[in-house]
């Protein structure tokens, strides 16, 4: 595409965002027509609707790594320094944003998409997106090197705590004494590394409460699915920035 496109999309993006409801395809290449005066190809105009669209739709360029098999994680931490955790670790991944103000963009969006504010005066968000991704986001000053966003791909398989015992998941003892821990209704900590497995522990765990209880769970973002017929979720909410 020439040197022009940038702006041309720039253009398409702005008028996008001003309209209701999700644009289609047709509707995004004939305003990409309409803004280039005619003067584009066909694949010059499909470069430029896959960039308007991008940024206006799901995760932007990173929805494909978030649909990878096996993806636990999406990390940003600039324009050219975006990594996924496929279950071995993180590794860095050939996706680039424009700049700095694409990413920033791209935060903003999903923030607004989990009912949450995100700019100068409230610089940070935690929220779960309405497909149950967990979302962190920090812009500057908080994040000296500009925004970091982070991605968390919330693949819900709900296990019982037997499902997790069969597997192997508590050797020796350790299933015995996690289930008199839960019927003494003691208080205990689920700790561990990121991917580790607390939220699908403690979920089966708390599947182990007398059917007769009802199970109050306050979290960040919705993420524990007790196996357990009287459920009331809460949801914490930051403190009004104004």
């Amino acid at each position: 595409m020439s040197d022009s496109a940038p702006p041309l999309v720039e253009r398409v993006r702005a008028r996008l965002a001003s309209g209701a409801g999700a644009p289609s395809p047709v509707a995004v290449a004939a305003l990409v027509r309409e803004e280039a005066g005619g003067l584009l190809g066909d694949g010059a105009v499909l470069t430029a609707v896959r960039a308007a669209t991008d940024e206006l739709s799901g995760a932007g360029v990173l929805e494909p790594l978030l649909r990878l098999p096996g993806v636990t994680d999406v990390l940003v931490n600039g324009p050219a320094s975006v990594w996924v955790d496929r279950g071995a670790g993180l590794e860095p991944v050939d996706v680039r944003f424009p700049d700095e103000a694409a990413v920033r963009r791209l935060a903003v969006r999903l923030a607004a998409a989990a009912g949450r504010r995100l700019d100068d005066a409230a610089p940070w968000v935690d929220a779960g997106l309405p497909d149950g991704t967990r979302l962190h986001a920090v812009l500057p000053p908080v994040s000296g090197s500009g925004t970091c966003l982070s991605l968390r791909v919330l693949r819900r398989a709900v296990l019982s705590f037997a499902d997790l015992a069969d597997r192997g998941a508590f050797p020796g003892a350790a299933a015995d004494l996690l289930t008199a821990l839960v019927q003494a209704r003691l208080a205990f900590l689920v700790t561990g590394g990121t991917g580790t497995g607390k939220t699908t522990v403690l979920s089966a765990l708390l599947g182990l409460a007398g059917q007769h209880e009802r199970l109050v769970l306050c979290e960040d973002a919705p993420e524990l699915a007790p196996l357990h017929p009287h459920v009331v979720r809460l949801l914490t909410r930051p403190p009004n920035v104004e």
